[in-house]
This record gives C-alpha cells, sequence and structure tokens, in this order.
C-alpha cells in the first residue's frame, strides 16, 4: 500500500477540508474532562452598517475552555474609530456566556501589536523574523 501527498486546492463545500481538523479533534477529545467536551463553537461576529455591507469582524472558535481570535478585521475607514475595541469586547462577552477561562489570538509587529496591549492582552510568546517581522501570541484572562 503506497501513501501519497497530493496538493490540492479543496472547495469549501468539499467535506475533505475538515477530515485532519475533525479527526485532530476527535483525537483530543479522549483527553480532555467531560465536561469541556462538546465545547466547540465557530465564532463569527460580523460589522455592517444599515444596508448589510460587512465593515469587520471576528472570526475565531470557542475550544473547550477559550475563545481563540484567528482573525479581526476593521475596514480602513473606520479604523481609529473604536470598531475593533467593540468587536472585541462583544466576543470576550460571547466566551464569558460560553464559559471560557481565556481569549487568545496573535498578531504580527505591523498589526495591531498596541492596541492588543491597550486591551488587556498580554504577550506569552514570540517568533523573530516571521515574514521579516515578529509574530506574537497574546492571551487575556476572562
Amino acid at each position: 500500500m503506497g501513501l501519497y501527498f497530493t496538493n490540492e486546492t479543496i472547495e469549501a463545500d468539499s467535506g475533505d477540508n475538515n477530515y485532519v481538523r475533525n479527526q485532530m479533534i476527535e483525537f483530543n477529545l479522549n483527553h480532555f474532562p467531560d465536561d469541556l467536551k462538546g465545547r466547540y463553537q465557530g465564532i463569527n461576529l460580523l460589522l455592517r452598517n444599515a444596508d448589510g455591507e460587512i465593515l469587520g469582524g471576528i472570526v475565531g472558535e470557542i475550544c473547550w475552555n477559550w475563545l481563540e481570535i484567528h482573525y479581526l478585521f476593521v475596514d480602513e475607514r473606520f479604523r481609529k474609530s473604536g470598531y475593533g475595541a467593540k468587536l472585541l469586547s462583544e466576543v470576550e462577552n460571547m466566551a464569558r456566556e460560553k464559559q471560557c477561562e481565556f481569549v487568545k489570538l496573535d498578531t504580527l509587529s505591523f498589526q495591531a501589536l498596541d492596541f492588543y496591549i491597550k486591551q488587556g492582552y498580554e504577550i506569552y510568546g514570540k517568533i523573530e523574523n516571521a515574514g521579516r517581522h515578529t509574530h506574537y501570541y497574546m492571551k487575556k484572562d476572562l
């Protein structure tokens, strides 16, 4: 039996794109306490205008006892208007409601490090020379 690698573009509606992820989640469930099992949920918090146009948002997931932010974006026209802080506050409230103990995220040195620090996030790790920038890993206890 020969194994091989494929490098393919997987369509969004394909079941293949979640196979490895789902297998890893299933494996992980065997190592978490019963009260944390089944606590996995995608988060898509969107900022829209009155016309329904998306102007920003947060994409992440609740994973056992934390919420992980994968992406936070605010349209350039609305940056420095408080919307990023409002999005973070809202997603942190969602995390508290789901009994999460902390929020974690990562950012690059040219992105939003100072913004996250102002919102109470602390650096717990970093990688130098990530695309010739510094990649920061951050956490905020709830």
